[in-house]
């Protein structure tokens, strides 16, 4: 009688509160109903403890629902109640962002007031229609020799800065932020997909410093946090931006760091659910969630949405699947080496395996696209002659070859750069480099103008200007 007293008080609350508690499986939940079932992705708060969100994953029947814990720190006992929030994750957008870190619910973790009235806006958004969508054929100038010159990136485009742990690919885009922050007229926006908590606040303090932080928005779904919250923090991010490009009609350069945890994130949320794992462990519905994501940033009539991606690469394996599926949706991918990182040639931009749409003619000039082909051809040969040197010599290369080595060496060095992002560590003064003086500078080493003069002087400078100087 007792049992049956407590069953019936229960189910007189879970009326009133939509659901109850269940079942508790780590991270995942199971919901009872009494009412009208809930849809996929609704949000459910708890109601003796707000703070305790719940996000429903499935519905496998029979009043039951599945869902994913998203609060970090938060115990989930058998029979909390819980209240159906009446819609899935939102956002707030609009020019109360600027300036601000937000998390994947819009709550600020900078330590500021809340965004109370700002509108809000559902993170699931669907992509612009084809017939809506527009492109241009158009460079957006990052300010960094090697990218500008041999990897382009396109305005209203997607590039991907690929490559192992620590060859620096968190630090080219703090760069590019900074270099953007005199000349882009747009709003920036940075995600943080998994990103350490040290990162996010040292990120933060730097865009204060270089004074782009009135006109940047940072999302964060940080390491420590619920793999359900990583999965979703890109989307939320992405809503932000859209309501500045379509709302707003403004330009948006969207920064994300890291892709890849983005992929683990749902690989483990997979895992949670219990799906049967695909190749190499990743989820059956990888490709299907990266272009989710991906597919939201394009450019409309309305506004330009220009995006940087990091991409890990586990193992320096550019053949694993994570890899090859963000691959397919960019039109840029800038492949950092660790073995030029280990030569101490920053940034550590690959020339040969990094590749743009956007050198072709009729895109770019015809000058740049002459020397951006010699530049590589030259860096090509000199990597097939490495082997020869090793074993023979550089005294036993014909003197063609002789002067392709010294012109390529120069090439490397020149294509190196000093950054605002690492002045604190190198104290070496960062440069922004246009592309015309990139190319005039590479002009002139391919004619082999410079083969008379030291490589180390060609080593992290700006244009070619600063040798002449120096030289003189």
């Amino acid at each position: 009688m007792a049992d049956t007293a407590t069953d019936t008080a229960i189910a007189s609350a879970a009326d009133a509160a939509a659901a109850h508690v269940i079942r508790v499986s780590g991270q995942i939940v199971e919901l009872r109903f009494h009412g009208q079932p809930p849809r996929a992705q609704d949000l459910f708060t708890g109601l003796d403890d707000p703070d305790l969100r719940v996000e429903i994953a499935a519905l496998p029947g029979g009043g039951v629902a599945r869902g994913l814990v998203l609060s970090a720190g938060r115990a989930v006992a058998l029979g909390a109640r819980l209240q159906a929030v009446g819609h899935g994750i939102e956002m707030p957008v609009g020019r109360a962002t600027l300036g601000r870190m937000l998390n994947l619910f819009g709550e600020p973790i900078d330590g500021g007031p809340p965004l109370t009235d700002a509108p809000r806006r559902a993170i699931q958004q669907a992509p612009p229609a084809l017939s809506e969508r527009i492109t241009t054929a158009e460079i957006f100038e990052t300010g960094i020799k090697v990218i500008d010159l041999l990897c382009p990136i396109e305005r209203g485009g997607k590039a991907g800065l690929f490559g192992g742990a620590g060859v620096g690919k968190t630090v080219l885009i703090a760069e590019m932020i900074y270099n953007m922050s005199g000349v882009y007229q747009g709003v920036s926006l940075f995600c943080g997909i998994g990103e350490r908590s040290r990162e996010a606040e040292e990120f933060h303090r730097e865009m204060s410093e270089a004074g782009v932080l009135d006109n940047t928005v940072m999302v964060f779904g940080q390491m420590n946090e619920r793999p359900a919250v990583r999965f979703r923090v890109g989307h939320a991010a992405m809503t932000v931006a859209e309501h500045f490009r379509d709302e707003m009609n403004t330009d948006v350069l969207v920064l994300i760091d890291n892709i890849y945890r983005f992929v683990q994130a749902g690989m483990e949320v997979s895992g949670l659910l219990g799906q049967i794992p695909s190749r190499v462990g990743y989820q059956p519905s990888l490709a299907t969630e990266i272009a989710e994501l991906e597919e939201r940033i394009c450019s409309t009539p309305s506004g330009a949405m220009t995006s940087i991606q990091a991409v890990y690469v586990p193992a320096d394996d550019f053949t694993d699947p994570a890899a090859t599926h963000v691959f397919g949706h960019l039109s840029a991918s800038v492949v950092l080496s660790r073995k030029r990182a280990a030569q101490g040639l920053f940034p550590a931009v690959d020339p040969l395996e990094s590749t743009s749409k956007m050198l072709t003619p009729g895109v770019v000039s015809a000058r740049h696209e002459r020397v951006a082909r010699a530049v590589r051809r030259t860096l090509a040969e000199y990597e097939s002659l490495k082997d020869m040197i090793a074993m023979l010599g550089l005294e036993q290369l014909s003197v063609d070859d002789r002067r392709t080595v010294a012109v390529a060496r120069r090439l490397e060095r020149f294509l190196t750069q000093p950054f605002h992002a690492t002045e604190q560590f190198t104290g070496a003064p960062g440069r922004r480099v246009r592309l015309e003086d990139t190319i005039e500078g590479c002009d002139q080493i391919l004619s082999g103008a410079f083969n008379d003069l030291p490589e180390r002087h060609l080593y992290m400078i700006g244009p070619i200007e600063e040798v002449v100087r120096g030289d003189e």
